[in-house]
């Protein structure tokens, strides 16, 4: 049985006749590119009205105004959709691609950048340094530690495939279990992390939102670690904020790293920033550069022209 994405992906005869149209955000020198690997003009910004023929959208969000007609496909700039796709319905049939690009790779050495800033007492050395005081902190190994790493998709695997470079042992949370998933040690499932949690050094999560994972990180979750440091680079309305912070106090989370929150930008005023030992870095772990965004239109492109299903396709059901 197809799949509901395949199902989805334009006949090579259509896209060869779609009309490009990309939103006025998107750079013109992206806009050159498009251009380029289409073989077609890009028409930049929108009339508001639908276009009758059909036609290809590139931009961070899709204007009502295009939600119908005839929409075969729309390549988001950026690598989460779930704004998108609670905007409204999705349009029947459009196929909807995203962007990763490096994405795993920067968020990857993000991931690590804070793992080693843990095992050399980098936030103690900054304190220690603006209170002028002179005190030897003793460093940590990170080979032979446990990193749990909640999603196993092309970025969860990148920070995988990093850390055990490190030497350190990769445990992948998935949708279920499976014998062998890239840079990882270990995959199970979301009903089995109860061990891997008590375990782990550091819980890593890359999770999309979707019903499914909305405040996934909670209470029970929390309570299940030892003193681990806990690293967001997914989405914030995964983690309950308030059994984050009850963790934190009782000490079952050591350290928090937080890039996305559920409500962002984050006010002077919020709660979150009176969190105990945690660092929040205001989205930044994976930002998409330009090139981003055409490597993976030319794969989409490449891979459709030859009746195939792109690597960055999203399934609208589950959201990811």
């Amino acid at each position: 049985m197809r799949s509901r994405t395949q199902e989805h992906v334009p006949a090579p005869g259509l896209l060869a006749r779609a009309r490009l149209l990309a939103a006025p955000t998107v750079d013109a020198s992206v806009v050159r590119e498009l251009e380029r690997i289409s073989g077609r003009s890009v028409e930049q910004g929108s009339s508001g009205t639908v276009p009758e023929e059909p036609f290809i959208y590139v931009g961070a969000s899709l204007p009502d105004a295009l939600r119908g007609g005839s929409l075969v496909w729309f390549h988001s700039v950026n690598a989460g959709t779930d704004a998108l796709l609670a905007a409204g319905p999705w349009p029947s049939g459009a196929l909807l691609t995203r962007t990763v690009g490096r994405m795993g790779e920067r968020i990857a050495q993000y991931v690590l950048a804070w793992v080693l800033a843990d095992c050399q007492s980098v936030p103690e050395f900054a304190a220690q340094h603006a209170r002028a005081e002179w005190r030897r902190i003793p460093s940590e190994l990170a080979a032979g530690r446990t990193a749990v790493i909640y999603g196993t998709g092309r970025i969860g695997s990148a920070v995988a495939a990093l850390l055990r470079r490190c030497g350190i042992r990769t445990v992948g949370v998935g949708r279920g279990a499976r014998t062998a998933v890239a840079g990882f040690d270990r995959v199970v499932g979301a009903d089995d992390d109860a061990q891997p949690l008590a375990e782990a050094r550091w819980v890593v999560t890359t999770l999309p939102l979707t019903p499914a994972t909305d405040r996934f990180f909670g209470t029970d979750r929390f309570a299940g670690m030892d003193d681990a440091t806990f690293i967001n680079v997914g989405r914030g309305a995964t983690v309950d904020l308030q059994a984050l912070e009850a963790a934190l106090h009782a000490g079952a989370v050591g350290r928090a790293v937080l890039d996305v929150l559920p409500e962002e930008p984050a006010a002077p005023g919020d709660r979150c920033w009176q969190l105990p030992r945690t660092v929040i870095t205001s989205h930044s772990a994976g930002i998409t550069a330009d090139e981003d965004i055409v490597i993976d239109f030319a794969a989409c492109w490449e891979a459709m022209a030859q009746g195939r299903v792109p690597g960055t396709a999203v399934d609208v059901g589950r959201g990811y």
